[in-house]
């Protein structure tokens, strides 16, 4: 009986990883023209919060010379990322399974976060973004990818656990952000990018 639950949730995982890796995918959140975007520098540590199989760590880690922190507590999600950077031949990924909430990274030593598509999922969104507020320098910025919460759009996570965009400008800030730019990707994903004072 319980192999049979193990071939389940093995190809669940499957099916995630293909989901995640996938063209369309690419084409809704093309990862390369995101992070060119973003004010990541040749020597900053970057932390991707909710990795998953590394569709942002891997163009992250080829943004800088120094450390990037793939953080996923699926452990399976992580062996993804090591194998694609293997193939990439990215030697600054750190894997560390756990969730954000649980976080252990020094204080004041992360110059970018990408949350992508995780806050949703976490316990206490105000519990993650303070943890990310501690663990980000001054002058570090986060960047959190979302699913607006209106009725327009149908796929993506329930409704009920989604983060409008206005909630999470006005979380950010009661975590001490300066919300530097919203910005809609289509009707459905929106990004919001933020600094820490």
């Amino acid at each position: 009986m319980n192999h049979l639950h193990h071939n389940q949730s093995d190809q669940n995982f499957i099916k995630k990883i293909a989901f995640l890796d996938s063209k369309q995918r690419e084409q809704l959140i093309p990862p390369e023209a995101l992070i060119s975007q973003m004010p990541i520098q040749k020597n900053h540590t970057l932390l991707d919060v909710g990795a998953g199989s590394g569709f942002f760590t891997i163009p992250m880690a080829e943004s800088t010379s120094n450390k990037v922190y793939a953080m996923d507590p699926d452990r399976r999600m992580l062996g993804v990322i090591e194998n694609k950077a293997k193939e990439k031949g990215l030697t600054n990924i750190e894997l560390l399974p756990n969730y954000i909430e649980n976080v252990s990274i020094q204080y004041s030593s992360i110059d970018f976060v990408m949350a992508s598509l995780i806050l949703h999922e976490v316990s206490s969104l105000q519990k993650a973004l303070t943890t990310i507020y501690e663990v980000l320098k001054a002058g570090g910025h986060i960047l959190c990818l979302e699913y607006e919460k209106d009725d327009k759009v149908i796929e993506g996570p329930p409704m009920s656990i989604r983060i409008g965009s206005e909630e999470l400008i006005k979380e950010l800030s009661l975590s001490g952000f300066e919300i530097l730019k919203k910005n809609d990707i289509n009707d459905a994903i929106y990004t919001v990018l933020a600094m820490k004072r």
